[in-house]
């Protein structure tokens, strides 16, 4: 993007001009419906409050999870993020993972701007402005903050750091950050440049210029870094944790000595840092631009093609500029301010992932540490357990360009490794394939083939105990000794595990089944079928099995696990991990009726558990929206024959589990690179994908008046909810482009040429829309109905 991008900024610079000769009013007027003005990156960084939707979460002395968004400034799928860091990670790891914002923290810690993983709390280097004295890292001289005056909106955010009486604004291209620090007048406005505890090498340049290269070159956007400064600097330093000092190995003795050198321009080691000086009058602005990559080289150029000048707002307006036009592509109408502010802050943090390695002809270093040309916009790999089961359709209906290069970087990767990514548990990158090539998108399909077979068939591949799931049709697991209690974090998660790939099993037959592979097609078939292993008829739910068959026990399905029979849940939400099977659930339970009631136990059995599940939070009975196992299940009820049950429990997750808190920003827990988000914005437009592999989307219960979401190939899908409110939730009627429809769900054969779908709302349900057997959505198992 570096030279396009580069052309946008002048111009916007120019047009800045323009912008002032607008009134007040117009310009309030003409933001009050612009989608971008009503996204705020805050939202997620907070967490539930209200302990009967978390349970008995947190374990004593930790945080209830939070989304674990950033409220930092980006573009879409930004591998560069100018971020906020409040959470000391280096000193605590509370958080799940190394996220490095909690909106209730109360003091600043520094700020990133690239250089990190995709959750950005190993971003480097760490950058401070500290006014006075200063404390080197890991302790840092922290900063008070004024919440009312922390701002933050689409490719930008602003601080005042009340301890230092300075303001920090944050804005990025694609490939760098520029950040404008106001200082009050002092002779000591210092700026703080550091790496974390691994370290690395840094040199001061000249009167203007730091740069360095990390230790740790797992950088999504290169190890090296070059940041340049607006002003000259009046002093400078450097620092570094002593090495060599007596038991500093030795556990828990500390820190151990710092190392600072006044005057001294480079620097090596761990915590090795610059500090920088600066003589300011009140209000005097110093700016900082910075950009990272495979070399100095490559950074100095990013910074050269996004960056040419120090004109802030000019880079403001752009970022503004590029979300605005993303955004702009889904209107909606209704609703109350908070609903709208929310529907665009999630869609907001679903564009998080995965993110953007290097554009064509840039290079970048590849799975196996080489440098390379990229020869189509490389993207980082797809959290396919958390964004793998709801975002990945968002971006095939928004964003099918996109996606051709997203899977053109995975296509890459595995032929780099050997293997298809994987993510975390599962392997349901199958997912990813085969949802576009259901949606049309064009690409390789076969060449993908190749190495999702290898994945699902070679016991040395990514699939754990996959000789032990061909061979018995279940993952078995060993009882703990002394059966500790739960949340027992050893273990297979084998019940979990058998689920999941006999769920990747079913996509991967329909896979070989669109490639003519007919052998294929019947073993994948076959053991799509091995979730049935692992269920208990005698007691109704999923379970465990020792390696001799036997079922485990004592077993009881309120209890949550990390990795021993289930995954990061209980028996309750394990349940229904059967996305591409609900009908053979439903049968397998008893049939509809036995189903629905199996359902609305879920719902409404009382959460009370003996074990703390960190990531089971956001509850409705047993139902953890939290988390991912169990997602899918308030839209079961369309399998069920019941589709008003379904529309009451979307209602009612929209309303309490995002945004209920008291700063208004909280989440039901980790939104997993924007998994969480994309819940919240795919159901309030009133759909859902239960499984991203196919091409049906659930239907539930719109909460806007009018959604008009323009698709990828500029056709227009429209959901008209016509008499809505907050009381009338449920669906009387519907009509697609005029036409009668009965189903509580749609193809994507029905919108991809453009579509409207009008649904008729009132209070009282309607027991006979889309209750009857033969208006269900698609499963494995429809035809044994």
């Amino acid at each position: 993007m570096n030279r396009r991008f580069a052309g946008r900024t002048r111009m916007l610079a120019g047009g800045c001009a323009l912008l002032g000769l607008m009134t007040s009013v117009a310009l309030a007027q003409s933001r009050v419906s612009q989608p971008v003005d009503l996204a705020n990156p805050l939202t997620g960084t907070a967490a539930l409050d209200d302990q009967t939707l978390i349970g008995n979460a947190p374990p004593p002395g930790e945080p209830v999870y939070s989304g674990q968004t950033s409220p930092g400034a980006r573009l879409p799928h930004s591998s560069v993020e100018a971020a906020p860091i409040n959470n000391n990670i280096a000193l605590s790891f509370p958080n799940g993972v190394p996220t490095p914002y909690y909106y209730t923290n109360p003091t600043m810690l520094g700020f990133s701007g690239g250089g990190g993983s995709s959750y950005g709390g190993n971003a480097e280097p760490v950058i401070q402005p500290v006014v006075g004295d200063w404390s080197m890292p890991p302790a840092w001289r922290e900063s008070a903050y004024d919440k009312a005056r922390e701002k933050a909106s689409p490719g930008y955010y602003s601080v005042y750091l009340d301890t230092f009486k300075t303001n920090v604004e944050l804005t990025a291209t694609r490939w760098a950050s520029l950040m404008r620090f106001t200082f009050p007048a002092s002779e000591r406005s210092n700026v703080l440049v550091n790496f974390p505890a691994h370290g690395g090498s840094m040199e001061v340049v000249g009167d203007r210029t730091v740069r360095g290269v990390s230790q740790d070159h797992g950088a999504i956007d290169g190890a090296y870094f070059v940041a340049e400064f607006s002003t000259p600097f009046a002093d400078l330093g450097t620092f570094r944790k002593t090495p060599g000092n007596p038991g500093d190995e030795r556990e828990g003795w500390g820190i151990g000595d710092k190392d600072v050198q006044p005057g001294a321009k480079s620097v090596s080691g761990g915590w090795s840092g610059t500090y920088l000086t600066f003589h300011t009058h009140a209000g005097e602005q110093v700016l900082m631009k910075i950009a990272h990559g495979t070399s100095y080289a490559q950074a100095e150029k990013r910074l050269k093609d996004e960056l040419p000048g120090w004109n802030f707002d000019a880079v403001h307006a752009a970022a503004r500029a590029e979300w605005a036009r993303l955004l702009n592509r889904v209107q909606v109408t209704g609703g109350s301010p908070k609903q709208r502010q929310l529907f665009y802050s999630t869609l907001f943090q679903s564009f998080a992932s995965p993110r953007v390695i290097a554009e064509k002809g840039e290079q970048f270093t590849d799975m196996n540490g080489k440098v390379q040309t990229a020869t189509h916009d490389r993207y980082s790999p797809v959290p396919f357990w958390d964004t793998g089961r709801n975002q990945i359709v968002l971006l095939e209906l928004m964003e099918p360009e996109r996606v051709r290069d997203i899977l053109a970087s995975e296509l890459d990767m595995a032929r780099e490794k050997g293997f298809m990514n994987t993510s975390f548990h599962g392997d349901n990158a199958v997912f990813l394939f085969l949802g576009a090539w259901k949606r049309g998108i064009p690409f390789d399909y076969a060449a993908a083939y190749e190495y999702l077979r290898k994945n699902a068939l070679d016991p040395a591949g990514p699939r754990h105990f996959l000789a032990e799931y061909d061979r018995n049709g279940w993952i078995a697991d060993i009882i703990p000794p002394n059966n500790p209690s739960p949340p027992y974090a050893g273990g297979k998660a084998g019940a979990a595990t058998t689920l999941e790939y006999a769920w990747d099993d079913h996509a991967m037959a329909q896979y070989a089944a669109l490639l003519g592979k007919k052998d294929d097609e019947a073993r994948f078939l076959r053991r799509s079928a091995n979730w049935r292993n692992v269920f208990d008829r005698s007691i109704g739910f999923v379970r465990g099995r020792t390696a001799d068959g036997k079922w485990i026990s004592p077993f009881d399905p309120q209890e949550p696990y990390y990795n021993f029979m289930m995954k990061e849940a209980s028996g309750w939400s394990t349940l229904w991990l059967v996305p591409h099977d609900v009908a053979g659930l439903e049968s397998a339970l008893g049939g509809r009726q036995a189903f629905d009631a199996k359902l609305d136990r879920f719902f409404s059995t009382p959460y009370t558990p003996k074990g703390i599940c960190r990531d089971c939070t956001g509850l409705i009975g047993q139902y953890v929206q939290g988390n991912q196992p169990d997602q899918q299940a308030a839209y079961y009820y369309d399998w069920g024959g019941q589709p008003w049950k379904t529309q009451k429990l979307v209602r009612q997750i929209l309303d309490r589990m995002y945004g209920s808190d008291a700063a208004g920003y909280g989440y039901p827990g980790m939104d997993d690179q924007g998994a969480t988000s994309s819940w919240y914005a795919l159901s309030a437009m009133g759909f859902y994908p239960v499984d991203p592999s196919s091409d049906a989307y659930i239907i539930g219960s719109p909460i806007f008046d009018d959604v008009k979401l323009t698709m990828g190939n500029g056709k227009v899908l429209e959901i008209a909810a016509r008499n809505n409110s907050a009381t009338n939730m449920f669906v009387q009627s519907a009509t697609l482009d005029g036409k009668p429809w009965t189903k509580p769900w749609f193809a994507h054969a029905d919108i991809k040429d453009g579509a409207t779908l009008v649904l008729t709302m009132g209070p009282k349900p309607n027991p006979s829309w889309g209750s009857a057997p033969a208006d269900a959505p698609p499963s494995q198992s429809s035809s044994a109905r």
